[in-house]
């Protein structure tokens, strides 16, 4: 697809360049008295969130933003192939993928050695995350993003939509009712924004609180919570930018050091013509901050061009620009529990995004991160508000997602310092660097973080069965269940495996079978498909309740070695009847394709078949033999609550 040829213009790319108007300003809306959770920030964090529980009809959640309404340009702009898997579970892959630019080559320039003056490229290469994921890393404007995240929470069964100009100036949690779970201990206190002299104030009450308010938190702040790391002291721009150029790679990602003048990397945008430049602009001095340097855009572009000498920058038009610091800060703790919780207590209030991690926007981790933060927290907090898992299941956000962070800001301060030329800190060697090669050998070994596919969380009894890893070698406990296609026994149907993990705050349950016939009431498959449908200890029928659809609360899907199987002949769990009238659910029983063998591909054994357990947000939750029933049992009863207990 192509846009923006005459001009950027924000909004949903499906409407001509011609005719498309930025989204009107929402109506000011009364905030409610009281929610069950209340979400500060309408960043990509805080939409992920909502937009998991605009699902539930029985959760109230309330969403509010310091801005007037949705975001109109982007800031983020690389969406990894795992962000899109996420977005899969929405139902929203599609149109990602079809308006994104696909990043598929990546190049890298140094000065001349004959005219060290001048710019000459060293080498181009394949961008090192292809095949990691049925979807590829992409580019597109974060507020395009938002737009399918909005679009999702208004159509969803709640209606949920954002309360825009509000600014939270006041938190305050009862410390003396957070372990009662049907109390409200969370009490935000709002301006209303809208030019007023005498603004509004306003009260929210609530179970639950997430920050998602980026770097200068108040949600954070409320909760005292630090930030802690240091400043690189190094200032870099970053644009947007509509131009005529004859640098041969301005379609290309490219990586860019000039001997004497910094460092530039560019990024293809989508619609064709679009492209964002990150470029080096020098030290600060002690205590300085990027906003003292009063600098222009015409003065960043200068800057570009100097760089990227001898090609010539005629730039027609800035859609977008700022000025950033580079620094890596984490937060020392993402809930409001005591620093390592010595007491067990159960958290009500969380930050998550740029609220507890910060760092330079050029390795494309902000949104990808702070995306997965609420990807991984919104389903524990459904779970317990509806009284399906153990409140305690709180306490594994920070631990694995602040995992996640540390490892995050490392990275990002290890590339920062290999995309400059010059020092990050005035005590650093004054040599410049100019070894692209570097650079490349750092992302080919970090593409699997940078992807967000290689994401593992540690051992825990949401996470466990690593004595079993070696029945499905190619589906890592802890990581996201790494899909494949099978081909539905029903209609013949091609299906992505993954795409059934949806974001419904279900589990799933992946039979693998081994070489018996399924259909034999014999087989290992047969006899755990038999336990799961009629067992008193089986997980679906102990959790589900009693006038709830077989698969409400555990989905269970089937994959076979075998393909000359007829569904008629499956037991009747795997094509189960739902709904008021009874009607058959045909798509639960699949067999792998000759060629493109799901056991071949995810190292499953022929010999023994496994049982994988997929997560709410898609990370595998453990691996089981066939026939270990009991412990598949024993599994959710750690952290779920039986029906209608």
């Amino acid at each position: 697809m192509q846009y923006h040829l005459n001009g950027f213009k924000p909004g949903n790319y499906q409407i001509p360049d011609s005719i498309r108007k930025p989204a009107p300003t929402p109506p000011i809306v009364d905030l409610p008295k009281e929610v069950d959770v209340l979400i500060v920030g309408c960043g990509p964090a805080g939409l992920t969130m909502a937009r998991q529980l605009s699902e539930f009809n029985d959760i109230t959640t309330c969403i509010a933003d310091l801005e007037d309404g949705p975001l109109q340009f982007g800031r983020a702009d690389g969406i990894s192939c795992r962000t899109i898997e996420i977005m899969e579970g929405f139902n929203s892959s599609e149109m990602i993928v079809k308006e994104a630019y696909r990043l598929n080559q990546n190049t890298f320039w140094e000065p001349d050695s004959e005219h060290p003056e001048q710019i000459k490229r060293t080498h181009k290469v394949a961008d090192a995350r292809i095949g990691l994921s049925e979807f590829a890393h992409g580019i597109v404007n974060q507020a395009r993003l938002h737009e399918l995240l909005l679009e999702g929470m208004k159509n969803s069964v709640t209606g949920l939509v954002p309360h825009y100009s509000r600014r939270l100036i006041e938190l305050d949690v009862d410390q003396d009712l957070t372990q009662d779970l049907d109390a409200y201990p969370i009490t935000a206190k709002f301006e209303l924004n809208d030019g007023s002299d005498s603004p509004k104030i306003e009260i929210v009450k609530a179970k639950y609180i997430v920050g998602t308010d980026g770097a200068r938190s108040s949600v954070r702040r409320g909760l005292s919570i630090d930030l802690k790391g240091d400043s690189a002291n190094k200032a870099w721009g970053v644009m947007d930018l509509l131009l005529v150029t004859d640098f041969p790679d301005i379609r290309v990602k490219s990586f860019i050091q000039s001997k004497e003048f910094g460092a530039v990397m560019t990024i293809p945008r989508e619609g064709g013509y679009l492209v964002r430049f990150y470029i080096e602009l020098g030290l600060l001095g002690k205590d300085q901050r990027a906003a003292d340097l009063n600098l222009k855009a015409e003065d960043v572009i200068a800057k570009a061009q100097q760089i990227m000498h001898p090609y010539k920058l005629d730039v027609k038009e800035v859609a977008w620009w700022s000025i950033y610091e580079v620094g890596q800060r984490i937060a020392e703790k993402f809930d409001d529990t005591p620093l390592d919780n010595p007491d067990g207590r159960i958290p009500r209030a969380f930050v998550a995004g740029d609220a507890c991690h910060t760092h330079s926007p050029k390795g494309g981790w902000g949104l990808n991160t702070s995306l997965p933060d609420t990807f991984n927290l919104g389903w524990k907090v459904a779970s317990v508000l509806q009284g399906k898992c153990k409140p305690e299941l709180l306490q594994t956000y920070a631990i694995e997602r602040r995992k996640v962070a540390l490892q995050l800001i490392e990275a990002d301060r290890q590339l920062s310092k290999l995309v400059a030329t010059q020092p990050t800190s005035n005590e650093s060697a004054p040599e410049a660097k100019t070894n692209t090669a570097d650079i490349e050998k750092f992302m080919a070994r970090q593409n699997g973080f940078v992807s967000g596919t290689s994401i593992e969380y540690n051992p825990s009894y949401i996470c466990m069965g690593a004595e079993n890893q070696q029945l499905a070698t190619g589906l890592k406990i802890g990581q996201r269940f790494h899909s494949a296609e099978a081909i539905r026994v029903a209609d013949g149907r091609r299906e992505h495996l993954g795409h059934l993990n949806k974001a419904d705050g279900r589990w799933r349950i992946f039979i693998f079978g081994n070489k018996q016939n399924p259909g034999d009431s014999s087989s290992a498959a047969y006899q755990l498909v038999e336990f799961l449908a009629t067992a008193d200890s089986s997980p679906v029928k102990r959790y589900t309740p009693a006038d709830a659809d077989i698969d409400s609360i555990l989905d269970v899907y089937a994959v076979f070695q075998q393909a000359d199987l007829s569904i008629e002949n499956m037991h009747d769990f795997l094509w189960p009847a739902k709904g008021i009238y009874g009607l058959r659910d045909y798509e639960k029983v699949f067999h792998a394709e000759p060629g493109n063998d799901v056991f071949e591909l995810r190292g499953i054994n022929r010999e023994q078949g496994c049982m994988v357990v997929v997560r709410p947000d898609q990370h595998i939750g453990n691996i089981l033999a066939l026939d270990e029933h009991e412990k598949l049992a024993e599994f959710f009863d750690t952290f779920m609550i039986p029906a209608n207990q």
